[in-house]
């Protein structure tokens, strides 16, 4: 197991590399530049003071020598300084954000193992069953409903027409007049839209994947023998089939990690929280190369624990790769 885990992080490292040129190709393909901000509507700017701008930001070099300028950095962990009029490092400004996206979509992931797996293993046990036929409407339901849509919804009902929850930022502004308990809810009711709206869709997913796998499972031989021997219903699906059936959803757990994080941009935008995905969206239409290139290689190393940490988990879960590893 040990020399697995050690030959895919070595695989990491040229996938991490290629991912980041064509990331910096595109995002350099884009129309407009950094400097457009700053000189667009400023009519005292004349052609050799862009150029000395272009000059500063390294911008008037060929892309290969931008992109190995900006590798050698990397190479210490140092993500540049932002474009932007405050010139913060990168790592800073992402830093300050990044705990917030997290935080929701770990706590929109907990929700959607929660209630989605749960959801997907009664429906493949009752098949056919109204419980299976009302979830399958709402599986359709989340696979079609676009999310920016269901935000504005969620926000005239719940926070304009009936008042009951924020429809922005993380706190309120007396939160700092506020007992603890007082921010503690506060904290609460202003996540509650977001985390549901991350969640929906994986909600969607998932409970039909878990029931298309746990489906495939329970009609195999062996669970027909194990109810043969007399082993009760409960034994045959949560020790025989739920554990087989989990092999697949491993996988796409792994792989919605950077999904969840590309989603962020979306709720993070409407609700106006400052995390991560916000900042990617002002970074994008700023074109701040150094802070897009920053998120997108948190992501893409994400995406590549995500992947591992997948395959890791089916030794834990089948015990024949386990033992096939060792």
């Amino acid at each position: 197991m040990f020399y697995y885990l050690i030959k895919r992080l070595g695989m990491m490292i040229p996938l991490l590399i290629g991912i980041t040129i064509v990331s910096f190709g595109v995002i350099h393909l884009a129309p407009g530049s950094p400097i457009d901000l700053q000189t667009d509507l400023n009519p005292k700017i004349n052609a050799e003071a862009r150029a000395r701008l272009r000059a500063f930001y390294g911008l008037d070099q060929p892309l290969y020598l931008q992109y190995f300028s900006w590798v050698r950095r990397l190479a210490v962990l140092d993500f540049g300084n932002s474009f932007s009029s405050d010139a913060r490092p990168v790592l800073e400004k992402i830093g300050e954000r990044i705990p917030v996206t997290i935080f929701i979509n770990v706590i929109s992931l907990i929700l959607i193992v929660v209630i989605a797996l749960p959801i997907g293993v009664i429906s493949a046990v009752y098949q056919g069953s109204f419980f299976d036929k009302i979830t399958t409407v709402f599986v359709f339901v989340g696979f079609a409903t676009p999310t920016f849509w269901l935000a504005l919804l969620l926000m005239i009902f719940f926070g304009v027409h009936l008042n009951w929850l924020p429809i922005s930022g993380l706190k309120s502004l007396n939160y700092e007049y506020l007992s603890p308990a007082g921010m503690l809810k506060d904290r609460v009711v202003h996540l509650i839209l977001p985390v549901f709206l991350s969640a929906f869709g994986g909600l969607a997913g998932f409970s039909r994947y878990m029931r298309s796998s746990m489906l495939e499972v329970i009609r195999q031989d062996y669970i027909t023998t194990a109810r043969a021997n007399g082993l009760s219903e409960r034994t045959v699906i949560f020790k025989h089939a739920l554990r087989n059936a989990l092999l697949p959803i491993v996988t796409i757990l792994g792989l919605s990690i950077p999904g969840m994080i590309g989603g962020s941009v979306i709720f993070e935008t409407i609700f106006a929280i400052p995390g991560m995905g916000q900042l990617f969206y002002l970074s994008v239409m700023s074109r701040d190369y150094s802070v897009i290139m920053g998120i997108l290689v948190i992501g893409a190393v994400l995406t590549l624990l995500g992947n591992m940490l997948a395959d890791l988990s089916y030794a834990l879960v089948d015990p024949r790769i386990r033992l096939r590893e060792e």
